[in-house]
Order: structure tokens, then sequence, then C-alpha cells
């Protein structure tokens, strides 16, 4: 918000400089981003008026003018601006005057006529923007005064970054009120006394809306004569705020907008039927807004409307057809208050966003409707002139009521580090404008003016507490507290291990949004949903993703594409999946895989990565639980999967995820050109880990016997692990399978298992027979169920 100093000054006028009124701003919260000068650095500027014009001899773009504004009587200037006329009052730069750019001003000789000075357009003393003549000053402009003085171009303009929740600040009213209590300085508000109706004339009003709308008032106004320009003091405060002058109506509102911070909208009251109805609009509903733009409205939008169309999207814009213009005698004023819910987002949906809009969505004063229109009818009557009648003030039900907040002496202790009197707690909260309802000796109970929406729990006083103390003045201290230590339990793991072990493995961890493309998740997951975002950032980032693998696969394809062809990525994050008890969130890990198993070097060969690499890293992820026998690895299926190379994971017969390589069409339509490997697994199956529980080593031999065994192709050979660690008995400590062979020498529909069993006694040594009576169980159990032979 852009503001003023000249006019926050005649609100509240504390004894500091410029500089320190910024600080002081910024110090309370309300940044200020930039301070600027209204015009450039000059001197020896006046207001002269042109009394004499006649064309240069020499020159057909020249003029020779007679400027009256020093005391020994017109001065002669030669000018070549095209709109230099007799009669018009500008800026005189007189003899040894100083411009911006270090431009002194000296006596000339143009085309062989003697000038006497300079006459300038706005864009020589950077002053404004028009460079199409010479700056044409009010008419009743006092000739001769120093024109930095009558115009007050030594005022600053500051533009403050508000946070959202200080919507009570943008305004003069809302900055001017907290000038005031950060110097203790009077606020000084401008009388706004009741307009007296000298018409009976009434547009009646229907609140239709429920909450969104809780309190409109209206009032009309006839015979205006919109010709009238708008005061020049006016409109130099608009343009200031960064607005144009257009009419005085349309300046009006604006100005009370900037002075008090309520948003108003005129109406041509000829266009008008019958009543005002503030309703939701109606699905596909059509406005043409003020700015030409034709929409089609929202089920969810609210609009002011009469009896058979909408006239204005409320709170964000007025219509086209119902716009004051030249033409318009009778007018219909509208000052409301909107819940800050029924406009957020809106404007947004249709690419708007206005002063309007930006005030409503952080929430107006509810309580300020009636001065502001009383405020814009006072105005409009000294301005345009007319008659007005009386206020039609409407509220519901849903009016926001009091607030009460309750503020210990404790919390501020606690949480300020400091004790503060009484008193000051009392006198500063009350210069804010909340008012102590009861105090007992805990603490206060106060109420919240209407104006501070920001303001609702304890932590929001002791906020403005330190605001108005002084942040600089608050005691820096350590924080101390009597905390109890929250127990770890110790099967739970954390993420941070998760972490540190891929990134061993040599993978890099990926940050990608939970919004992707509606296309690309119907790649991955065409048997789901998603929910789609009804206001995306872009169209590319319209629905939350169902798994983490697309945004992997985007970080690959974006890799790939700037050269770099080995990838391991990895991403913990939620997923979100809808369901028939509403939208599930799951926290998932994924990882990829992509290209050469090593980095390129003399001493290692030219592999690729395949299934068995990602499989390795998933399961040194599981043994980080310590209970890996926990998991199982079985052949599955995935839309997005190679049907040939997909396994589902499981633990203690839960499905928890799945690995797989990247299908073949998937890599066609994303242009991939090699095999690409995924895993994703839900996170909590990950962090659940098993106390480790100490066996100690026993001092006795080993055993080892190798058994290949000729089975089946289609029996996996996690079903004969599984199969021989039932069989094999209490002294097994170690099973793995070391080889698999398929191929000449063996029948066509078998396969070659070569497994080595490890057995250990914990109190004595293993004898031959007990071994070979556990090794002929296990074939004999395999023979019978699976049909294995002993190779």
């Amino acid at each position: 918000m852009k503001i003023s100093e000249s006019w926050l000054r005649e609100w509240v006028n504390p004894v500091i400089g410029t500089d320190e009124l910024v600080a002081q701003l910024t110090m309370a919260g309300l940044e200020v981003d930039a301070v600027e000068s209204v015009a450039g650095d000059f001197t020896g500027v006046i207001v002269g008026e042109i009394v004499g014009c006649e064309q240069h001899p020499d020159a057909d773009k020249l003029r020779v003018c007679q400027v009256a504004g020093l005391p020994d009587g017109p001065t002669q200037v030669v000018c070549g601006a095209a709109n230099a006329r007799v009669g018009i009052k500008i800026p005189f730069a007189t003899i040894g005057a100083q411009l911006p750019g270090d431009f002194q001003i000296k006596k000339a000789k143009l085309r062989g006529v003697e000038s006497f000075g300079m006459l300038c357009g706005q864009t020589e003393l950077k002053a404004g923007d028009d460079d199409t003549g010479l700056w044409e000053l009010a008419a009743d402009a006092p000739v001769g005064a120093n024109l930095r003085e009558y115009l007050n171009l030594d005022d600053k303009l500051i533009e403050v970054d508000l946070t959202p929740n200080r919507s009570d600040c943008l305004s003069v009213k809302g900055i001017a009120r907290e000038v005031g209590v950060l110097n203790r300085a009077p606020v000084t508000a401008p009388a706004i006394p009741a307009v007296a109706a000298s018409i009976a004339d009434e547009f009646p009003v229907h609140l239709e809306a429920g909450s969104a709308c809780s309190r409109y008032v209206g009032r009309v106004i006839r015979n205006i004569d919109i010709s009238r320009p708008s005061p020049a003091w006016l409109q130099d405060k608009l343009v200031r705020s960064g607005l144009r002058s257009i009419d005085a109506v349309v300046d009006v509102t604006n100005y009370v907008l900037l002075e008090l911070g309520q948003p108003m909208h005129a109406f041509d009251l000829s266009k008008l039927s019958n009543a005002i109805h503030v309703r939701m609009a109606q699905q596909g509903e059509l406005l043409r807004l003020l700015d030409g733009q034709e929409i089609k409205l929202n089920a969810d939008t609210m609009v002011i409307a009469d009896q058979h169309k909408a006239l204005a999207v409320a709170g964000i814009m007025g219509g086209e057809e119902t716009a004051v213009t030249e033409a318009t005698r009778d007018i219909f004023l509208e000052s409301a208050f909107f819940n800050p819910l029924a406009i957020a987002g809106r404007a947004r949906s249709y690419g708007l966003h206005t002063d309007s809009s930006h005030r409503f969505e952080r929430g107006v004063d509810y309580s300020l409707q009636l001065d502001a229109i009383e405020r814009a009818t006072a105005l409009l009557l000294e301005i345009v002139g007319g008659e007005a009648g009386p206020v039609v003030h409407v509220t519901n039900e849903h009016l926001p009521q009091e607030r009460q907040v309750s503020l210990r002496k404790a919390r501020i202790v606690s949480g300020l580090s400091l004790e503060m009197a009484d008193d000051e707690v009392v006198d500063i909260l009350a210069r804010l404008g909340l008012t102590l309802l009861s105090q007992n000796p805990e603490g206060w109970v106060f109420s919240v003016p209407s104006y501070r929406f920001d303001i609702s729990i304890e932590a929001d006083l002791l906020e403005e507490l330190a605001r108005v103390y002084g942040y600089n003045r608050l005691p820096t201290r350590s924080l101390a507290a009597p905390l109890d230590i929250e127990p770890h339990p110790e099967a739970k793991m954390g993420l941070p291990a998760l972490r540190n072990q891929l990134i061993a493995r040599g993978y890099q961890e990926a940050i990608t949004y939970s919004f992707i493309e509606p296309k690309l998740s119907a790649l991955f997951d065409p048997n789901t949903a998603p929910v789609l975002l009804r206001n995306p950032i872009s169209a590319d980032m319209a629905a939350m993703r169902t798994s983490l693998m697309p945004g992997l696969v985007s970080v690959l394809r974006n890799n790939l594409n700037r050269q770099q062809n080995r990838v391991r990525l990895f991403e913990s994050g939620l997923r979100f999946v809808p369901s028939a008890d509403g939208l599930k969130q799951e926290a998932m890990l994924a990882g990829l895989i992509y290209g050469s198993r090593v980095p390129e070097s003399w001493a290692n060969a030219a592999e690729t990565v395949d299934f068995f690499d990602l499989k390795g890293d998933l399961e040194s992820l599981l043994a980080l639980t310590g209970d890996e026998s926990a998991f199982t690895i079985k052949s599955g299926s995935h839309s997005a999967l190679h049907p040939g190379q997909t396994a589902d994971i499981y633990r203690d017969g839960e499905w928890q995820g799945v690995i797989g390589a990247l299908h073949p069409s998937l890599l066609q339509q994303l242009d991939i050109p090699q095999s690409v490997y995924l895993f994703e697994v839900r996170l909590s199956s990950l962090l659940k880990a098993r106390i480790p529980a100490f066996t100690p080593l026993s001092k006795f031999p080993e055993v080892r016997r190798d058994l290949a065994l000729l089975v089946d192709r289609d029996v996996a050979a996690q079903q004969l692990l599984n199969a021989i660690k039932e069989q094999a008995g209490d002294y097994l400590i170690d099973l793995k399978v070391f080889d698999v062979y398929m191929g000449k020498g063996i029948d066509p529909h078998r396969k070659s298992i070569a497994m080595g069993l490890t057995f250990q006694h914990p109190s004595r040594t293993l004898n031959e027979d007990e071994i070979n009576a556990s090794i002929d169980s296990i074939v004999q159990y395999l023979g019978v169920n699976f049909s294995a032979t002993l190779r």
C-alpha cells in the first residue's frame, strides 16, 4: 500500500522525521518497502501565468510567451510546448533555478530571441509521467507562489508491505492509528456527521447470501452534476496513492477506500430494477465487468443483483451496464460488509485482483459501513451537488459479534521474558483500541475492536504488547522451561536413517510438488481418479498425486535433457488417494535408478542397472529395521510397471509397496531411451524396527552343506527358502541362494537352484548324523511339495 506522508500527518503528526517514522513502522511489523519523493530536487520554480503568447519569428515550433509571476512584471520566455497558450498557469523556472539532474537555468537566446527562464512539464520536474507538454496547474493557483510549497512537493510517498493479517492498516486511518499508538500522539480524524436526507427516495435491499453478507448500507442521491471535476486536493491524494482520477463519483469512492479502508461502489440508479438482491450467482450466469471483460459466474460467487440480472461481483468489481457515466444524474451508493471467506479466491478464479478484493479477502471493519457512506455522501454533495435520500441499512443474524480474549500475567513473563507493569499492559492495549472488561490477580479480559480481525487468542495480545513495547527493548535470554523428555521408543526408526542409507548408496534426494499434470497421473495410475484443484497454479499442476513415481520420472526426464545419463533419486512425501472414507494421505518413500550400474571409469565395465540392483538397495533399507524376515517380495502387477518385472512388497502379510521396471509403453510415451527401475513403499512399514536382543556367539564350528535342486521354472526361490527354514530345525543359522542355472544339460521346463545351508549348535559340535538327517528331511519335503530333485 502506498500512502502520502503529508496525508498521514493530517491525521497524526508526531514530532519525528520521515526516517524515524519509517523505521518505527517497520519495527512495529508494518514493513516499509520504499520511500520516494513526490517530485525531484529543484529550487527557484514558481507558479507562472502565460499572459501573452506569439509565434517565434524564425521557428515554427517555438512560441514567445510573456509570463507573469515575478514582481518586476511579465518575463519573456521562449517555449516549444504545443499547449502553451494565454491564460494557463504553469511551473515557471526563473533565472538561477536548479532543476533535477543538476541543471541550472540561465539567460539564453533561442533563434535570436532572448529567453529569461523555462516553462516546465511534469517530467522535467520529476513530478509525474505526463510528457505531452506544459504542466497545466489549477486555475486558482496563486501566481508567483513557490511551486514546491503550493503543491506540497516536499511530500514523501511511503510504500508499506502489509502482511495478510493486518488488513486494518490498509487505509490512512489504520496507519495513523498505529503511528498514534507508537508515539502516544493524538489521532485527529475528520468529523463525519450524519447527512440529513433532503428527499424521501429509498431503494430496497434484500440479503439472500446468508453469512456471506451480513450488513449492507445504501443511499440514493439524485440530481448530481457529474461534469464537475474533483478538486485538486482530492486528485492529488489519489494520484500519490497510485490511483488515477476518473470522475467525481468514482474519485470519492476511491478516496473513502484509501482514507477509511471501506470499499464502496456507485450504481447508475436509472439502470436498476425494483430492488438490490445480495445473492449467490447462478452457475454460468454472464456479467460484463467495468474493464470490459465478460465472465461466466460460478455458483460459489456472490453478486449484487437487481430483479432481473447480476450487476456486480460482490467485493470485487462492478458491472459495465450499471456503471456511472457522463449521462448519469442519479446514483445508488453501496457500502457493505462481506465475509472474507466468501470473497477469498474468487477474484483470482476470474483472473482479477482489485483494491476492493484485496481488502475484503483480508477483512474489513464490520462497523465501518455507516461512517463510509456518510463520508462519501458529504463529499459528493460538496463536489457534484444533488439531493440525498435516507440511509438504507440492512443486517442479518450473521453479523460478527464482539470477541473477548483473556491475557494471563504469567504468560507475559514466559512469552516475552519480561515482567510488565499492570498499568503499562492496560495502557498499551487500550491505545490499540481494546477495552478492559475485567481484571483479576491472574490477568485480564479484553474486548477486541471490530477492525482487528487478527486478534483472537492470547498469543495475539502478546504480539501486540511486544510490537508496541518495542522488539529491540525485549530482554535477550536463553529459553528455559520445565519440559519432560518425551520417550523415544527403540522400536521406531527415524526417516533420517533411511535417507542416509540411500545417500550412502549413491542416491540423491528429490523434492517435487504434490501437484502433477492430470494426464501424467492417468499414465501411472489409470484406475484412480485424482483430486483436482479448483484454482491450480498452472494446468500441469492441477491434480493431487496418487503416487510419488510420476514426480521422480519427471525429474529423471529433466536430468536426461541436461545430459545426465546416470541417475539415482529418492523422495519421501505424501500421496493423496481418494477412498470411501475420504481423502487418504499416506507417507511414502520412493526410489528410482537409471543408466549405468557404476560411474564411468577405466576400472569398471559399462553395465546398465537392472531389477536386482534396485531390489538390493531396497533390501538394504529393509535390513535397517532389524526385522528383514518380516518382509516378503512376491511377483505382482502394476499398471505403470513391466508385467514380467514387477513385485509387491509385504510386511507380515500386509501389502506395503511395489518395485519394478517402468512399462515399455510408458518409456516410449515419455521418450526415455533405457529401462527405468522404481520402488514405492509405505514409510510406516520401514519405520517399525525390531529391538535387538543379545545372542552369545557359539564357540563351536559351523557346518555347511550345499544343495543343487532341479525344480519347475515357475517355482520361486523364496518358496524353497521358506520351506527349508521350516524343515531344517533350530540349528540352521544361515541360508542363501548362490546360483541359478537354466540351459544346456537340464530339462528346458526346469531350472537349477543352488543353496548353501550353514548349521551351528550354541553349546556343542554337531555330528554328521544330525546334519544328514536334517538334509534328508529337507530333500524329501521339497520333493513331495515342489517335485524337486537333487541335481
